[in-house]
């Protein structure tokens, strides 16, 4: 007995070494795994701004906002300037095409009775080859064309810029001089159009907001409100300098 009681410390004291050191081990790996997420976040650059938009939110008015404070390119109708040159092509029939509903029986039928017809397939190839190469170029702002699923995820923060009907009937009558009845029927045909071709080509729904880092109302926070709550965003994840306004 006396032997068993002498033993008992010597035991409890190597266990709360042995637990010590599992302790010290475990806090460790803890402080390893910090430094390595910090070090991952460090890293973590956006080089690109995404922006889908609804039809009549101004995401291309937003889109040149972000260019001139980042000081970056900004590509929305210039791209569809170098596909119409690929395709020696009128820019309203590539507006057609980029703004309709994709039906492949114009697709089929259409090329086959006009050549001059651009089927949505070879318009869709083309345009992931420009988004790609206009990437390589440096950090840019892309508006709409389903860029958010061509560019590196990593880098890209993907931003739906959205507003309630009324605002954005409005926006469209101002813009076009449509009456009210036009503008929100070309509201509805455009927004189903893009969602349409990104479905079809992408396989994503492009009202999802999941498939989105960030979704801002411009009817709530109006456009100057939009830009910077996209810019903090974008400073979050980089260090990145805007130009003074």
């Amino acid at each position: 007995m006396k032997e068993q009681a002498r033993e008992e410390p010597k035991i409890v004291a190597a266990v709360e070494r042995q637990m010590h050191t599992w302790a010290m081990n475990s806090e460790l790996k803890d402080r390893v795994a910090h430094r390595q997420n910090e070090a991952r976040l460090l890293h973590q650059t956006v080089d690109f701004i995404a922006i889908s938009r609804e039809a009549g939110a101004g995401g291309g008015e937003i889109a040149q906002c972000l260019g001139r404070r980042l000081g970056w390119k900004v590509y929305d109708k210039c791209l569809l300037d170098h596909i119409a040159e690929r395709f020696q092509v009128s820019r309203q029939m590539l507006d057609l095409v980029d703004e309709t509903r994709s039906n492949w029986v114009y697709d089929v039928l259409g090329t086959w009775m006009d050549q001059t017809i651009v089927p949505h397939e070879r318009y869709a190839s083309c345009l992931a080859r420009f988004v790609s190469a206009a990437a390589r170029r440096g950090p840019a702002v892309f508006v709409g064309r389903a860029a958010q699923f061509l560019l590196p995820r990593s880098r890209t923060l993907a931003v739906r810029i959205i507003a309630s009907p009324k605002y954005r009937v409005r926006q469209i009558m101002e813009r076009t001089g449509l009456n009210e009845k036009a503008a929100r029927l070309a509201m509805i045909e455009i927004d189903k159009g893009r969602r349409e071709f990104v479905q079809r080509f992408f396989h994503h729904d492009v009202t999802d907001p999941h498939n989105f880092d960030l979704v801002v109302d411009v009817d709530r926070l109006g456009r100057e409100g939009a830009v910077e709550e996209i810019l903090a965003a974008v400073q979050r994840q980089t260090a990145v300098q805007l130009v003074p306004v």
